[in-house]
């Protein structure tokens, strides 16, 4: 289906150039008709200052983070965002160079100190970056913006200013988080991160925050770990940017990217490193899936093995007839993908952009099918008897099953990704459909809505146009699971005076409803919500 369209006018670009934040919202200009249901606002973050003064940032995770709201109320929209005021950007803003060290740019010591304070600042040991560019989620009543580091930053949804940092070492015990929660109807939290285990080996934390009670009190306060997976490598964590939750289990793909501690927590001063730096591949590994029980907080102790892959999104994960079925967008093979992300390959030429792309990992969406209940005496054999699936999961000798998927979007140098469903129905429970953006040798310049039994596609697509993750919004009677509509936020630099909007399509068939323009361009976003009013 993806049709093969072309990008030499370089429109992209676009994407990663820095931008003013705004004193207050501006007004949309809307063509076609806004439903009348939509009533609320959608908050996405990414980066917005891709350089302080002379000093650039060199990756796409480094930029510092930009808060973007549409709001909308009666067929209107206005558009606003703010700098979100992390350490990281207000201490860049004060000293006009770049103080704390991100992703992949690294920070270097303050010129101004002598030989003497620089010398005892080597063992300081590294200043976790605050900058929250991924996403926005909601803890109890509030909104929290958030990277993928121990720091989360509490937010105004209504205003986009910053109120406070959060550290979340202060209430459990992670050295970070994803900037995928999980998010229950009730309000329950869950989340995954990094931790040092038993025995001075790694693992990986399952934290819950419950609901808000009714004494008020910041859910925060009442973090838990409820589950604590092990690691391949006891000093080699995986990285981890997302997990699946279903009811009952807890999913956690455990991929070949690896974290290497010793580069991480040795003074990186001495050799400026970042955090790109401590990331190593292994390459015997593969993958291995573990589950939990999520009420009892009880590992399962199946092995779980497949060929290697990147993994940063789940699509969705459910059960049926003691199965789990696991959807996934995947990159095959073991090289980390976020090598391909530097600023100046997203930057360069189409025709090298394309060739760059050419030797990343190819992308792909896959069913796995994971059998939980397990029999000696089919050694051998496949266990996956479920009629709708070609995915395969077979028992071998030493107690490991070994995965196969179904694959259920492939196109070459063409991804399925930032997958989003009909989360509040439909998250953890069998489903028919998801909308992701497409990516064309990693420039985002469609929408896509999948069938994942048939692998039927429905495609949105405008030349010169790179739209953003799109985001399901149920119509408030639905009685279908795609009764409803699809928001992205679209930039459009080549055509006409208007550099943006916020694109309104109906989920059934992608077409298009409406489109809210702004005056001005709005760069790259990775995650966020839709918070209806």
């Amino acid at each position: 289906v993806p049709c093969r369209v072309e990008h030499p006018a370089g429109g992209y670009k676009k994407l990663f150039e820095t931008v003013e934040e705004l004193s207050s919202p501006v007004t949309a200009h809307v063509t076609g008709l806004i439903p009348t249901w939509l009533r609320g606002s959608l908050l996405r973050c990414g980066p917005g200052l891709f350089e302080v003064g002379a000093e650039p940032f060199y990756h796409l995770f480094d930029g510092q983070a930009l808060l973007h709201k549409f709001d909308f109320k009666e067929g209107h929209v206005t558009y606003h965002r703010r700098f979100v005021r992390t350490d990281a950007y207000v201490r860049a803003m004060t000293e006009k160079r770049i103080v704390i060290t991100e992703f992949g740019t690294y920070a270097y010591p303050d010129p101004c100190k002598n030989i003497f304070s620089r010398f005892f600042s080597y063992f300081k040991g590294v200043e976790v970056t605050d900058n929250a560019l991924v996403n926005v989620y909601p803890v109890g009543e509030d909104y929290y913006a958030c990277t993928e580091t121990n720091f989360i930053t509490k937010i105004n949804p209504d205003t986009l200013e910053t109120i406070k940092q959060v550290d979340l070492c202060k209430y459990v015990s992670v050295n970070g988080a994803t900037a995928h929660p999980h998010v229950e109807n009730d309000g329950t939290v869950y989340n995954i991160g990094n931790c040092f285990g038993k025995n001075f080996s790694l693992a990986y934390n399952i934290i819950r925050i419950p609901p808000l009670q009714a004494d008020k009190e910041d859910p925060m306060k009442k973090s838990e770990v409820v589950v604590q997976f092990p690691c391949s490598n006891r000093f080699k964590p995986s990285y981890v940017h997302s997990f699946g939750l279903t009811p009952n289990y807890i999913v956690f793909v455990e991929t070949p990217v690896k974290i290497n501690l010793l580069k991480f927590l040795s003074s990186w001063s001495l050799w400026g490193a970042n955090y790109m730096d401590c990331f190593e591949s292994n390459e015997t590994m593969g993958v291995w899936l573990h589950v939990a029980e999520k009420k009892k907080g009880r590992l399962l102790n199946i092995k779980y093995r497949t060929s290697a892959f990147n993994l940063f999104h789940h699509i969705n994960t459910f059960e049926d007839n003691g199965f789990l079925i696991v959807d996934l967008c995947t990159w095959k093979g073991f090289e980390f993908v976020y090598n391909y992300l530097y600023l100046a390959n997203l930057r360069a030429n189409w025709d090298e952009v394309k060739k760059q792309a050419e030797k990343a990992p190819q992308p792909e969406a896959r069913r796995y099918v994971l059998p939980l209940r397990i029999d000696k005496a089919d050694t051998g054999k496949n266990l996956v008897t479920l009629p709708y699936t070609t995915a395969t999961a077979t028992l071998r000798s030493d107690e490991t099953i070994w995965l196969e998927p179904e694959v259920i979007f492939s196109g070459p140098r063409h991804a399925f990704e930032f997958p989003q469903i009909n989360y509040k129905k439909y998250g953890g429970k069998p489903y028919t459909y998801t909308y992701g953006l497409g990516l064309n040798h990693f420039v985002p310049d469609r929408l896509c809505k999948l069938n994942v039994k048939t692998k039927e596609t429905w495609v949105w697509q405008e030349p010169d146009s790179y739209p953003s993750e799109p985001i399901f919004v149920s119509h408030p009677d639905a009685l279908e699971e795609d009764d409803g509509v699809v928001l992205s936020i679209v930039i459009s630099p080549g055509s006409g005076p208007k550099p943006a909007y916020l694109l309104i399509l109906n989920a059934k068939d992608m077409s298009e409803v409406a489109r809210a323009e702004v005056e001005v361009n709005i760069p790259v976003t990775f995650h966020g919500l839709f918070k209806r009013a």
